[in-house]
């Protein structure tokens, strides 16, 4: 699947809410062929869920993953890209 413009990076996820772990988690799902890896934190002392994904993939897809999990309430999302 490695291809010459896919780029790799780090998507951080912060859920204030829990009922939008579903929504995050099934979407995650459909970009699963491009996950590196996947760490979650629950932060309990904040009532928040930190999510940390490795991708690599095409910078278009990366983008419109972070879009639609930015879109989702009670969900902050940020993606640092690899300069390579």
């Amino acid at each position: 699947m490695e291809q010459e413009n896919n780029r790799v990076a780090i998507i951080g996820i912060i859920i204030s809410d829990i009922n939008s772990s579903g929504e995050v988690n099934r979407i995650l799902h459909d970009y699963s062929d491009y996950i590196i890896g996947r760490m979650g934190i629950p932060y309990r002392k904040r009532n928040l869920n930190i999510i940390s994904i490795a991708i690599d993939a095409p910078t278009d897809q990366i983008n419109e993953l972070n879009g639609k999990l930015g879109q989702i309430d009670n969900v902050s999302v940020q993606a640092t890209f690899s300069k390579i």
